[in-house]
């Protein structure tokens, strides 16, 4: 070899590069699974408060609830695993039942929006509403969490059943903005048209759906012995 003429390195096989490829990426797998376990437990936690601090806001005269779900036939029972969108019963300190907890969810303007929303056996009508998700546009489609006029239909929107119980009495539906006529409908958001309707979609299916078992089935309801969110 001639001084001064630097040697041709040799060029790292395939193999090596597939060893140390799968290496890498081997690494990295372990890395992900080591902080998904170290933070799944305080992820689960955060939502559960999350989700029982929101419940206690659209239903604040309960002090415990039970996670309820149906059964094949349609029965109001006991939940025995978190659902992706649960419906709970609220008591009271006395163990009365005060009301119901319904989540729902459809698609919005951006996304899909998830609310929360309670019912009053007493006055047929849903009482609280707060959302849970959303990525409506900031200043537009958010509105339906801090519109004054919006949030007022929550006072006492009319959700009474079909005199047999089988569905909505009337279908829950959003109009524009100054033209609600009749107790169940949704006094819609000027400039944000596609949320405020989405909201009163996501109510009328979420309602559709729970409602009848719930007048039938919740006030005869026996809650495991130990409740609580």
């Amino acid at each position: 070899m001639n001084a001064g003429v630097p040697s041709e390195q040799k060029r790292p096989s395939a193999w090596s590069m597939y060893r140390a490829s799968v290496g890498i990426g081997a690494f990295c797998a372990l890395l992900i699974v080591t902080v998904y376990e170290a933070t799944a437990g305080r992820i689960a936690y955060n939502k559960a408060r999350f989700l029982s601090n929101a419940i206690a806001e659209v239903l604040p005269a309960s002090r415990s609830t039970v996670e309820v779900t149906l059964d094949a036939d349609g029965t109001l029972v006991a939940a025995t695993k978190p659902a992706g969108l649960p419906a709970f019963l609220g008591y009271d300190d006395d163990g009365e039942l005060v009301g119901a907890v319904i989540t729902a969810q459809a698609m919005g303007y951006a996304d899909n929006i998830t609310v929360l929303y309670s019912y009053s056996f007493d006055l047929e009508a849903i009482v609280g509403f707060k959302v849970l998700e959303t990525k409506e546009t900031p200043g537009l489609g958010d509105k339906v969490e801090t519109e004054p006029h919006f949030l007022a239909n929550f006072d006492a929107l009319d959700a009474r059943l079909k005199d047999d119980g089988t569905a909505l009495a009337n279908a829950i539906v959003t109009v524009k903005q100054g033209e609600k006529t009749e107790p169940w409908q949704l006094d819609g958001i000027t400039g944000a048209t596609i949320t405020s309707d989405a909201i009163g979609a996501i109510l009328n299916q979420g309602s559709s759906y729970w409602l009848p078992a719930l007048e039938r089935d919740a006030r005869e309801f026996q809650p495991p012995q130990s409740t609580g969110e």
